[in-house]
């Protein structure tokens, strides 16, 4: 099955048209169509319809089954400096669209809780489990 054909697959299964799925991956609302006609997306556009459908991006290609496949800045996403809430808030394709954009008030909500819970002592207790960040906020590595 081509990777239009999965994403067509389980944009059907959570109700959805390719316009919609497009939208929530923060792409423009015709971007998946061009995948029928033998364009491969790259690996963040795919992560972002994976994500946004909530499967893996080997769901979605044959290509990326291999992880060995998979970019190396995408396959260890710790290798950041620092946790940039800011970024999050900007980047974060399931909290915007075209049609809601969020409001300040909003984006300044989010950032808040986000900001909140990473400073909490689970979310710093989750940052060393599993995102590799020091005391410092900062990947072990620094």
């Amino acid at each position: 099955m081509s990777t239009f054909d999965n994403i067509k697959k389980f944009s059907k299964k959570r109700g959805w048209n390719l316009r919609q799925t497009a939208e929530k991956a923060g792409l423009s609302p015709n971007a998946i169509y061009r995948y029928n006609q033998g364009v491969e997306p790259k690996y963040p556009t795919l992560k972002a319809i994976a994500d946004a459908l909530g499967v893996k991006v080997s769901d979605l290609s044959d290509e990326y089954k291999d992880a060995t496949k998979i970019p190396a800045e995408e396959s260890n996403p710790t290798k950041t400096d620092h946790i940039d809430v800011e970024d999050i808030v900007d980047n974060a394709a399931m909290l915007t669209s075209r049609e809601h954009a969020l409001s300040d008030e909003d984006r300044a909500a989010i950032k808040a809780m986000l900001t909140g819970y990473l400073n909490s002592k689970e979310g710093q207790d989750r940052l060393k489990k599993y995102g590799g960040y020091g005391d410092n906020g900062k990947n072990g590595d620094d």
